[in-house]
């Protein structure tokens, strides 16, 4: 639940109609050393090289540009990084994980994934090759982050990054309207707030409309949760049709409509990001990791406030995005030698170090928010960032009971299709081909068809 193409969410996601299937390549040597004595096969001493497919987004970005820092001590490591948009890094890595092929060595996954891909056995548990290094810390990672990327209280894949989700704001635009922002807004009043500020030449907020579960759906699925509304009862019945998701969808539409950005049918998270950054909207609503990408004015202007509600209070997402390994690699012990490397404390503070602290990774340990030169870089948003993945319960993320565990997705395996095909529903009502009654009744019977799968 970044592209530059994070699509967190952060979140985080994939939209299965996108045909946009280039991959982008990059291929980075990395003079790097013998492996780590880890659990599992690879490695070896003639030099291995490993593939990591990864999500397209600056933090991965930042990962590349450290790699000579890498290659100083593992010398027989390479590593081809393969970066690709979320959609399409989704669509790829399942194929390959599903088939067992061992195309890839190592994946950005997130919290959707883990526990789902843990019981089938397609990805590798990881706390056998942390408890052989004793500088890795596991119990210094944020614990809601390191319990949803756990399965039987094991870790299967390690956080690069984790988030909930906020509200951002530009200080200095609300200000020349005569406009505040509470720290625990409502829904209703960021809406009376962006269309107080909406003007011809900056948009009162951005919001995802792009279609896709982890693109549009992340949001919006927050929004029906604080609304009231829920995927399926404890019986799992489908409840697309009720007038939670009714009033949630309406309001998600209306506030685009009047005050959102325009083409908001095309815009996802790099999307928004881009607009903020650029001034173009004064409001944006979206994962907390956000804020590690704002430039210029937005860096220096924004105010930052706690995902807003409705009926349900804490209505934040959580998501992380995360490596893990496929069962399939032949090369086990060098895929987490880098692994090892790109999550622990040291690489932090070589970030910070390097490249800047507003640079480092939010959302995975503990330990990073005690560090002065994060909380001078971070300060503003560091507190509604770890408050928010605090208070963000996969296991409680709605009013009424569920049989399911996710905030902003449902976590069973036909999720990823049925957020797909309904978010194509809630892109034609946003481009006026279709009614909200009309979605959510299309909407209600592909919800019933992977209901009744269940039981």
């Amino acid at each position: 639940m970044s592209k530059i193409k994070l699509r967190s969410l952060n979140r985080r996601r994939a939209t299965s109609g996108r045909v946009a299937m280039s991959i982008f390549g990059v291929l980075i040597a990395l003079v790097a050393g013998a492996c780590s004595g880890g659990a599992g096969g690879g490695g070896g001493g003639g030099g291995t090289t490993i593939t990591l497919a990864a999500v397209d987004n600056p933090s991965m970005a930042d990962l590349k540009q450290l790699v000579p820092d890498f290659q100083a001590s593992h010398p027989n490591i390479t590593v081809k990084i393969v970066t690709l948009p979320e959609d399409v890094l989704r669509q790829q890595v399942t194929q390959d994980v599903a088939a067992g092929s061992g195309r890839y060595d190592l994946f950005t996954i997130g919290t959707y994934e883990v526990p789902l891909w843990a019981k089938k056995g397609w990805i590798e548990n990881l706390s056998p090759y942390i408890a052989k290094d004793p500088s890795y810390a596991p119990d210094d990672l944020i614990p809601g982050i390191k319990g949803a990327l756990s399965y039987n209280s094991n870790l299967y894949a390690v956080p690069f990054y984790g988030e909930s989700s906020m509200l951002m704001y530009r200080k200095d635009m609300l200000a020349a309207k005569g406009q505040t922002m509470p720290d625990h807004p409502t829904w209703d009043q960021v809406a009376a707030v962006a269309k107080a500020v909406n003007s011809p030449t900056v948009n009162g907020i951005c919001l995802r409309g792009l279609p896709g579960w982890g693109e549009q759906l992340a949001p919006l699925d927050t929004v029906v949760n604080t609304f009231g509304g829920r995927w399926f009862d404890p019986q799992w019945n489908a409840t697309l049709n009720t007038p939670q998701w009714h009033d949630a969808v309406t309001f998600y539409v209306n506030l685009l409509k009047t005050a959102g950005e325009p083409g908001a049918g095309n815009a996802g998270f790099t999307e928004c990001l881009n607009a903020y950054n650029s001034g173009k909207v004064a409001m944006w609503y979206d994962a907390t990791v956000a804020a590690s990408f704002f430039t210029g004015d937005a860096a220096k202007n924004s105010g930052y406030a706690y995902a807003p509600t409705k009926v349900k209070d804490w209505s934040g997402w959580l998501w992380a995005w995360s490596l893990g390994m496929p069962s399939s690699s032949k090369k086990k012990d060098a895929a987490w030698t880098f692994a090892d490397w790109a999550t622990n404390k040291a690489y932090i503070q070589l970030v910070g170090t390097k490249l800047g602290w507003q640079h480092v990774s939010p959302g995975t340990r503990t330990s990073t928010y005690d560090l002065p030169e994060y909380k001078a870089a971070a300060g503003a948003f560091a507190d509604v960032t770890l408050q928010s993945i605090a208070h963000a319960d996969v296991t409680h993320p709605t009013v009424d009971p569920v049989p399911y565990i996710g905030v902003q997705y449902v976590d069973i395996d036909e999720f990823q299709q049925l957020g797909d095909q309904v978010s194509q529903e809630f892109a034609k009502v946003l481009a006026g081909g279709e009614t909200v009654d009309q979605a959510l009744a299309k909407a209600q019977a592909l919800a019933t068809a992977v209901g009744k799968a269940q039981h």
